[in-house]
């Protein structure tokens, strides 16, 4: 029988990373950029031409297994805000308020099924493109597996309609405050500017991840339960009392959480305490009472446990390298040759430094605070625009959020879809490529309309 290469365990390809982290602070020199506060973000930014070499500081094998609780402990917000909102959907869910909302939404489609892909990837699209949102995502997954087994869809789906379109909408965004929002502040550009010339592009990519998202669900699709749960919804929707009160509490908070984080500025913080409560108070009105209530929390964080760790994981990889000193020697030395390009060279060489540099720098705020400060007056002596230069960072830095296993929410939804990590690089590596090419023809369609 022939054999078919497949990723290892996620745990065990995040601790291959932290060893590769590791091997890498002994055979890379270590170097830092000086670093000046921005008054346009509040952040520290690197200054331009300060690479200098330090004393070398390899990360021993001990330091390295040290450095995980470490990164748990600098992923703790969003560690605990995935077990406290998926507490909270646990216990939405054992209410039957989620399912009797599912069927009540396939009742209205019935026959028009095929649109809950859409309709749902368009949703977290637009969440990605305002906010940049993922770790968000992870406690909605088991309401998500819920809808797509109703439908007869595979798992992979889920996690496709969910973290795969909201990535998409947050790298082609013209708004998103963590991408495009902190990059032109840096590159010294108007914010919005540019934005109808990147909502041609969304659109297109859009089109893109939701086609193919549709094409395989379509092609891997079993005998739904849609007509059980249609008939199921019918007979109950005259005694759906608590169901109800249950599922507009959901969209209250929705709604809350929404103006928290758009208006407000909240941090993960206050969404897990915000959640926390729509799980007590679900709880309450759905029947639970407070020993049920308090159940389900911990059925909740015992089903998450596992993806929420994965963040912490994910993390540690960037502290070793952090520890060794090699982040900085990293960008620079994919910075440096790009000043030899020509001006259209330069610009694609600058997607391909993003993309390379997300691997090790997963966060794709901290890669425009390091980068856009060295390649906004690298791209002014070349010629190039500075908007193709917030381009080139958005599409490269922002696609591999969807295949780098550095990304934690990534390997935390994948993992809570039970699906395995190889499964969703065949799925999502050609849609990725396809979007990548579609990023370089605007960067260079940006260089030939001299984007401003």
């Amino acid at each position: 029988m022939k054999k078919t290469l497949r990723f290892p365990h996620p745990l065990v390809l995040l601790l291959g990373f932290i060893v590769l982290a590791l091997l890498l602070s002994y055979l890379l020199p270590a170097g830092v950029f000086n670093r000046m506060p921005d008054p346009a973000t509040g952040r520290e930014v690197v200054v331009p031409g300060s690479y200098h070499l330090v004393p070398s500081t390899p990360v021993n094998p001990l330091a390295a297994i040290v450095d995980i609780p470490k990164g748990m402990a600098d992923a703790a917000s969003v560690i605990f805000f995935v077990f406290l909102t998926g507490g909270a959907f646990t216990v939405v869910d054992q209410t039957g308020a989620l399912r009797h909302g599912v069927d009540w939404l396939l009742v209205r489609l019935r026959g028009r099924e095929a649109l809950v892909i859409p309709i749902v990837s368009l949703l977290f699209a637009t969440m990605g493109a305002l906010e940049n949102m993922q770790e968000e995502i992870i406690p909605l997954v088991p309401v998500l597996l819920v809808l797509m087994r109703r439908l007869g869809y595979p798992t992979l789906t889920a996690a496709a309609v969910s973290l795969g379109a909201a990535a998409v909408g947050a790298a082609f965004s013209p708004l998103n405050p963590f991408q495009v929002g902190i990059a032109q502040k840096l590159a010294q550009l108007p914010l919005l500017s540019g934005a109808s010339f990147r909502l041609v592009f969304l659109a297109g990519a859009l089109l893109i991840w939701i086609g193919g998202t549709m094409r395989f669900a379509r092609r891997h699709r079993e005998v739904p339960l849609v007509d059980v749960a249609m008939e199921e919804a019918e007979l109950a929707e005259t005694s759906h009392g608590r169901h109800g009160l249950v599922l507009a509490l959901l969209l209250l908070a929705f709604a809350v959480f929404t103006y928290g984080v758009l208006r407000l500025g909240w941090e993960f913080e206050q969404m897990g305490a915000l959640f926390f409560g729509l799980g007590v108070a679900a709880g309450l009105l759905g029947g639970l009472g407070l020993n049920g209530t308090a159940e389900a929390f911990i059925a909740g964080f015992r089903d998450l446990a596992f993806s929420a760790l994965l963040i912490g994981f994910a993390r540690a990889i960037f502290v070793v390298l952090e520890q060794g000193q090699i982040v900085d020697t990293i960008v620079h030395s994919l910075s440096a040759p790009l000043g030899h390009l020509p001006v259209t060279l330069s610009a694609l060489g600058m997607m391909g430094m993003h993309t390379a540099l997300h691997l090790p720098v997963p966060s794709v705020s901290g890669q425009a605070v390091l980068t856009m400060p060295i390649l906004t007056p690298l791209s002014d002596l070349l010629g190039l625009p500075r908007q193709v230069t917030v381009l080139a960072y958005q599409y490269g830095a922002g696609l591999c959020e969807l295949i780098t296993p550095t990304n934690g929410a990534l390997m935390a939804i994948v993992a809570a879809c039970g699906v395995r990590f190889d499964a969703w690089w065949r799925f999502a590596f050609p849609l990725y490529l396809l979007l990548l090419a579609l990023g370089a023809v605007a960067v260079v369609v940006g260089i030939v309309v001299e984007l401003a």
